[in-house]
């Protein structure tokens, strides 16, 4: 059966390009059109936002959020969507968040872990990730380390 497909395929190729024309493939068999593909990769680099964390600093946050009983999900130092769900129940919990548990890192997210960390690093809380929030967060999560196994 794959021979005679493959046979199939070839014939019609080469009439197709005999006469000019090929006829596209159906859509189970079609690629994702470039700009489907770059949405999809786009999704993914979305997912994980570690915030200018490495590996090993971001699984001391982890480590630290499961410690806390708040669940981050795998400790794999990929701040992804359970574990910033597992932050905002965090910052929620101690008054610095007030939106819905979603996971997702946006202004609202950044404006609560901003809050915790001011009173340490004197941040101005507008819920942008500059330069000044990475910093504190950076030399937070590195006071963390001693919450991972």
């Amino acid at each position: 059966m794959r021979t005679m497909t493959k046979a199939l395929v070839s014939v019609t190729a080469a009439a197709g390009i005999a006469a000019g024309v090929l006829v596209p493939a159906g859509t189970a068999a079609a690629a994702p059109a470039p700009q489907e593909t770059q949405v999809q990769a786009e999704a993914a680099a979305q997912a994980v936002v570690n915030l200018g964390l490495n590996r090993e600093r971001a699984r001391y946050w982890q480590c630290f959020l499961r410690d806390g009983g708040y669940r981050p999900g795998t400790i794999d130092g990929y701040l992804g969507t359970d574990s910033w769900k597992a932050a905002q129940r965090m910052f929620k919990e101690n008054g610095y968040y007030n939106d819905k548990i979603d996971g997702i890192v946006g202004p609202n997210t950044i404006a609560a872990l901003q809050q915790m960390l001011q009173w340490m690093y004197g941040l101005k809380v507008d819920g942008i990730a500059g330069p000044k929030t990475k910093e504190a967060f950076w030399d937070y999560s590195g006071l963390l380390f001693t919450y991972c196994d």
